[in-house]
């Protein structure tokens, strides 16, 4: 049973939530200030997290970042209905989605599932390594090293990572890449796809030798290429 904790000073809507993901077949714990979330995030074993931008204290922001220095759970941020600079503030720090208050239960279920099936998916994959240049891919631990240093990625960003280096030399299309990673198609009024790419890049760096290792290319999409200079660079094992 997956569980989910909600974080959410809004008692009654934690109760509406506790009722219909345990009808939902989820596990559910919540609670009512950030610290309380953080303290059953250390004792508890949770597979996603529900995370409201307003609350008393420490906001939902600073409790993220929180998280994020120790955790890669999967976190959904609940936002201001049209509120677009709370958005791009929560992708940017690691939040992995957001959905705007008031929402639809159905909407927000499918949301949860469809990250909990792409953070799962990861042990299915028969080709257990991805190594491009000097960056090394673990699909079954989900670990990332960059010339033998790890680098602490979100489950978006290390699907982003996967599915570009997958790729490696080819466009990748917008469209691919926000069906696959963020389970819905890609609005060109979605920020969410280029600040989850802008962070993947700020924590690959460039290459040892200055070049990008991620290129855009204007109205077509992203590809991860090989240092300048370097054609034989990708080995499956």
């Amino acid at each position: 049973m997956k569980k989910i904790l909600v974080i959410d000073d809004d008692a009654e809507l934690c109760s509406l939530l506790g009722e219909y993901f345990r009808s939902d077949g989820f596990g559910f714990m919540y609670a009512h200030t950030g610290d309380g979330g953080l303290e059953i995030l250390s004792d508890e074993v949770c597979d996603i997290v529900i995370l409201d931008v307003m609350l008393p204290g420490k906001d939902g922001f600073e409790i993220l970042k929180e998280i994020r220095n120790v955790s890669t759970i999967p976190v959904v941020m609940l936002t201001a209905k049209g509120d677009h600079v709370d958005r791009v503030v929560g992708l940017e720090i690691g939040a992995d989605d957001y959905i705007c208050k008031p929402f639809n239960m159905r909407e927000l279920s499918a949301r949860v599932r469809a990250i909990l099936r792409r953070t799962d998916g990861f042990g299915c994959i028969s080709q257990a390594m991805i190594c491009v240049a000097d960056i090394e891919m673990d699909r079954k631990s989900r670990s990332v090293r960059i010339g033998g240093h790890g680098v602490v990625l979100t489950n978006v960003e290390f699907r982003l990572l996967e599915l570009l280096l997958s790729g490696i030399g080819r466009v990748i299309s917008p469209e691919l890449l926000s069906r696959e990673v963020l389970g819905r198609n890609h609005s060109t009024y979605d920020r969410s796809l280029s600040v989850h790419i802008s962070r993947l890049r700020h924590k690959l760096g460039l290459y040892p030798c200055g070049s990008e290792r991620i290129k855009t290319l204007r109205g077509e999409g992203f590809m991860y290429v090989f240092p300048e200079g370097d054609t034989n660079g990708r080995a499956f094992q």
